[in-house]
């Protein structure tokens, strides 16, 4: 297992309000690492990737579709992405290299998802990533 993917089950998963969590990088878009049984398909990944390019108000109007799912968007800006359907919902932090996403769902607490995913997102930033 990697360093980053070691810090994704720790930091985030390890939350236990975290359902899964992945990086994908930035410069050629594609998926980085994920936790166990996360895949992202490309499709998802360009979904991503186009929240955070589009105008942010844009991404917040028209919400997101993520792994089969209509999201409303409740935060868009340059740096983080929050969206939610029914019960579950979507948490993307961008940092210089990546972005990085995590899910949760019923039963757990997204402000704690959120909370975990900023606060990584805001270690990689100061680490350069």
């Amino acid at each position: 297992m990697s360093h980053l993917q070691n810090l994704l089950l720790d930091t985030l998963l390890g939350t236990k309000h975290v359902d899964s969590a992945a990086l994908i990088t930035l410069q050629e878009p594609s998926l980085c690492v994920a936790s166990p049984g996360f895949s992202v398909m490309p499709s998802d990944v360009r979904t991503l990737v186009d929240g955070f390019a589009k105008n942010p108000l844009k991404t917040r109007r028209e919400g997101l579709y993520f792994k089969e799912k209509d999201y409303k968007c409740v935060r868009a800006d340059d740096y983080s992405l929050y969206a939610k359907s029914e019960n579950t919902g979507v948490v993307v932090v961008k940092t210089r290299l990546y972005l990085l996403v995590a899910t949760y769902t019923e039963g757990m607490y997204p402000s704690v998802c959120v909370e975990a995913t900023e606060k990584l997102g805001e270690y990689l930033r100061r680490k350069g990533n």
